[in-house]
């Protein structure tokens, strides 16, 4: 009896030692999920963050962006990061709750295309700066050049998962009609070069040609990027989920939650491409009444009805929710920032996953100041958004080795990149990348995302291989040229010995040979043949 009440004691004890934590906690504990396991990563993960969501904020309103962004040194491992947009702000009322409360944002729900997908990113970056430096982070806000700016100083109550709010007051922003700054003190390194700041920026100059960005590195030597195009993405729509991408659990939960009075209303107005007609299919197959309230299905029900849907040909999900970035643009953004002698890109046709539509762009920039010792380099954007790590785990990263490169005219040893001055640019753009982890570096090895990867990759492969042997080709004619060039004079020599000519005709005649060496083909003119004997 003694034994079985000291059992009880134990439990209750480790009952009472049980509870609940906040989303803050966990990645408090845990910040390497998010990017934030070594100083340098941190340092550039959270300029990432923000200027992500400075992007999307100009997209959101159609207006060209101006960006600007500073690292300023504090001592040898604490640094200000500092980056201002001209995007539409942010009320008062959300501005704690957007950078002082994991988790909370617009974009998680949304089915379209944006660089932010989590509402994770800028408040794990407050929370970043708030454990390794004590600091609150400053925030100034204005919607309207007719109001004053707020400011805020604010920081997370790890506790609860909510803002805390040091200062608040208004201020006047002059020459600002509207916009976002913020200001975080970190701990971080700042190095140059591979995974870099500036590496970072010149990729999101590269995916995002339409900004003007403005960088002021510690050094204090301002770094402009220009905007090659005054173009603006295309704006995606918002679509509703597609039947084919959604789990039992989920269309559980949306029956149960769903203010339609019948499956007919339920199945057309909460999924994309199910008309009337197809709504009864599946209710048919299913064998359930199509005029069924959905709050009442059975979990027996639900599971045919999930089941019918697999079954029943339902058309692939709309595709203007996405926003490509074009092969005109990536053309000029790799123009804008890499010096080559060849460029291309190919966009691939919109398909799905899940679901989940999604699109792959593929560009290249090959010779000129590339160096061709070295393995091609590799860029990888998702959303326009350039991503720095976990390369070797990314699905782009293992379509471009698996590719054959010797059918392009490209040196490849087994199972690595090809040796050549070329860097291939790769962006996937959907309206839910699936990342390998929260800190959104690494795409996951869909076999649908690595068809597509593999295709745009062999399309541009294709005009480069056109480029390589028409190069080729023009070597050896100038080789070959150089040779007759090289016995001309002797040519004339011996012409002025068999036809007794003077030493002026001889040169004449030598000069003669050298233009029509030199001389460039004739064009066909329109609507001829060209016949060779």
């Amino acid at each position: 009896m003694a034994t079985k009440k000291k059992e009880q004691n134990h439990a209750e004890r480790l009952a009472q030692e049980q509870k609940a934590i906040s989303v803050s906690q966990f990645f408090e504990r845990n910040r390497h999920l998010l990017g934030f396991d070594n100083p340098i990563k941190a340092l550039s993960t959270t300029i990432k963050e923000l200027v992500d969501n400075s992007l999307d904020a100009c997209q959101e309103i159609n207006i060209l962006p101006e960006l600007t962004i500073q690292i300023k040194q504090k001592a040898e491992k604490k640094f200000i990061i500092i980056v201002e947009d001209n995007g539409p702000g942010i009320v008062k009322e959300q501005i704690p709750k957007v950078f002082a409360k994991l988790l909370y944002g617009s974009k998680f729900s949304k089915m379209r295309q944006s660089r932010g997908q989590q509402g994770i990113g800028v408040s794990a970056s407050v929370l970043y700066g708030q454990l390794t430096t004590g600091k609150s982070s400053k925030i100034t806000s204005k919607i309207d050049p007719k109001k004053p700016a707020h400011f805020y100083e604010l920081h997370i109550d790890v506790n609860t998962n909510e803002p805390e709010i040091v200062q608040e007051k208004e201020i006047e922003w002059l020459n600002k009609d509207h916009g976002i700054k913020v200001e975080i003190e970190l701990e971080g390194k700042y190095q140059r070069g591979r995974l870099s700041v500036d590496e970072y920026l010149k990729q999101t100059a590269i995916s995002n040609p339409h900004a003007n960005i403005t960088y002021i590195p510690p050094d204090n030597k301002v770094v402009k990027y220009l905007r090659g195009t005054k173009e603006l993405p295309k704006e995606p729509k918002e679509i509703q989920p597609h039947p084919y991408g959604v789990e039992l659990g989920v269309l559980i939960r949306m029956m149960k939650a769903s203010p339609s009075k019948t499956l007919l209303h339920f199945f057309t107005t909460s999924f994309s491409r199910i008309s009337a007609k197809t709504a009864k299919e599946i209710c048919d197959k299913a064998n359930v009444p199509l005029n069924t309230k959905p709050h009442t299905i059975n979990h027996q029900q639900a599971d045919a009805l999930f089941n019918s849907i697999a079954k029943t040909k339902i058309m692939a999900p709309p595709t203007n929710c996405l926003s490509p970035i074009g092969e005109d643009v990536l053309t000029k953004g790799l123009k804008k920032e890499i010096n080559a002698e060849f460029y291309t890109a190919a966009t691939r046709p919109p398909t799905v996953y899940r679901g989940m539509p999604f699109q792959i762009e593929c560009a290249f920039a090959y010779g000129g100041d590339l160096k061709g010792d070295e393995l091609m380099k590799i860029m990888r954007f998702a959303n326009r958004v350039p991503l720095q790590y976990m390369q070797s785990a990314c699905a782009i990263f293992k379509s471009s080795q698996q590719t054959a490169w010797k059918n392009y005219g490209l040196s490849q040893s087994k199972g690595a990149l090809p040796t050549a001055p070329m860097v291939a640019m790769i962006h996937i753009a959907s309206v839910w990348v699936p990342f390998t982890s929260e800190s959104k570096e690494a795409i996951a090895h869909y076999p649908e995302i690595v068809k597509e990867i593999k295709l745009a990759l062999q399309e541009c492969g294709r005009k480069l291989a056109i480029y390589l042997r028409r190069k080729k080709k023009d070597a050896e004619v100038e080789r070959k040229k150089s040779y007759i060039i090289k016995y001309i004079p002797h040519m004339g020599e011996a012409l002025k010995e068999l036809l007794e000519l003077t030493d002026a005709q001889s040169k004449e005649i030598q000069v003669i040979l050298k233009q029509q060496l030199e001389a460039p083909p004739e064009e066909p003119k329109v609507g001829t043949t060209v016949k060779t004997k």
